[in-house]
């Protein structure tokens, strides 16, 4: 699932972060895009074996929208100037364009269907596609008086109206609260989080959803994990069901958001460093995945091994994926894509394209001094 709080920007992605990034982020980060890979990867195991099926349920339920919470929160600094829209033009709008041609040359291979045009997002897509709307709004948020109940009223909304395929509009507006959580949250909310009390209601909402999941996965449609559809398109009513459970489901990617940064280690770990290459992962699994299907992976897993054999092997070989995608070699080989140089592409900027004060500011003195960063 972004007021003016910065973190550091590594210019080369293989460089060490700076000594002001946030550890607690970071970390965050790396778990989070470790969860994308094992839920995409498990996903074809789903069906077969309840625990992966409730695994996977589990993952769904906030993975992505505490990513999307993330992406507000280091989002703050956008303020619509031309250096801000050149690095959303390189870091987003030019990965998407590549990779939507890098997957739909790998759904026309392994016999999927593909969207009419660039504008309808291809599998992992979506995400950046979303992003680049999202970002582009930050300054209306941070005019609007109450801005995270006007979001959540425009993903009620939204579920009540047919959105079309064009940029995934479903998912922008379902999980449009949480990137605008992200922009309103502030550092001392963050501490909140770290009070023995608060860990151990997260430990208790981690195991109790758990448990749900593992107990009530079939009788529940994924639908309500995936934001991808509205109610209407789902034919779903509104009352009793659709809005209510719309609004239940919002709740529990909250609460479990919140349980996983309040969890996670803050201080420095050896993931740390690598929180802050989580796009290289996200946009470069996929390839994996669809190649392990391709090949036959998950037919001799389970003959050889077994359902929950396959299911482990199946979630360490994601793991480590995870770390792979990570390494200094794989981003060196892949950074034309992932972060390339679009300059030859932009006008040159002149002293009318400064960077604008942002128009609102909620952010601390403290957290104004840090440098902006990669969402993902």
């Amino acid at each position: 699932m972004a007021t003016t709080i910065e973190r550091p920007r590594d210019v080369r992605p293989d460089r060490a972060p700076g000594k002001q990034r946030d550890a607690l982020l970071d970390n965050a980060k790396f778990l989070l895009i470790a969860l994308v890979v094992v839920g995409h990867a498990i996903s074809p195991l789903s069906g077969d074996t309840p625990l992966a099926d409730a695994v996977y349920y589990w993952i769904y339920l906030f993975h992505m929208p505490a990513f999307v919470l993330i992406s507000g929160y280091l989002s703050k600094s956008f303020d619509g100037s031309g250096r801000r829209i050149d690095k959303l033009l390189t870091t987003v709008a030019a990965p998407y364009l590549i990779f939507w041609g890098v997957y739909a040359l790998v759904s026309a291979a392994t016999d999927r269907g593909l969207p009419d045009s660039p504008m309808e997002p291809l599998w992992i897509t979506w995400f950046l596609a979303a992003l680049f709307v999202w970002r582009l709004t930050v300054p209306v948020w941070n005019r609007v008086r109450w801005p995270f109940a006007v979001s959540v009223g425009i993903s009620l909304v939204g579920g009540a109206a047919t959105t079309g395929d064009m940029l995934d509009a479903s998912r922008i507006v379902s999980l449009l609260p949480f990137f605008v959580a992200g922009l309103v949250l502030q550092p001392r909310h963050l501490e909140l989080l770290k009070q023995t009390w608060v860990r151990v209601w997260s430990a208790g909402v981690m195991a109790a959803t758990a448990a749900m999941c593992f107990l009530y996965h079939e009788e529940v449609s994924r639908e309500w994990v995936y934001w991808r559809q509205s109610l209407v398109d789902r034919d779903m009513d509104l009352l009793p069901v659709g809005l209510p459970g719309r609004l239940m489901f919002m709740v529990l990617a909250f609460a479990l958001t919140a349980a996983l940064l309040s969890l996670t280690p803050r201080r420095t770990t050896h993931v740390t460093r690598l929180g802050a290459l989580t796009m290289y992962v996200y946009l470069l699994h996929g390839l994996f995945v669809r190649g392990a299907e391709a090949l036959g992976w998950y037919e001799f897993a389970e003959g050889a091994l077994g359902g929950y054999a396959a299911l482990g092997a199946t979630t360490a070989l994601a793991v480590a994926l995870t770390y792979l995608l990570c390494t200094p070699w794989v981003r060196r080989a892949t950074r034309w894509a992932v972060e390339p140089s679009v300059e030859w592409a932009l006008r040159s900027r002149g002293a009318a394209d400064t960077p604008a004060q942002p128009l609102r500011s909620r952010s601390s003195s403290t957290a104004k001094s840090r440098v902006a960063s990669h969402s993902l």
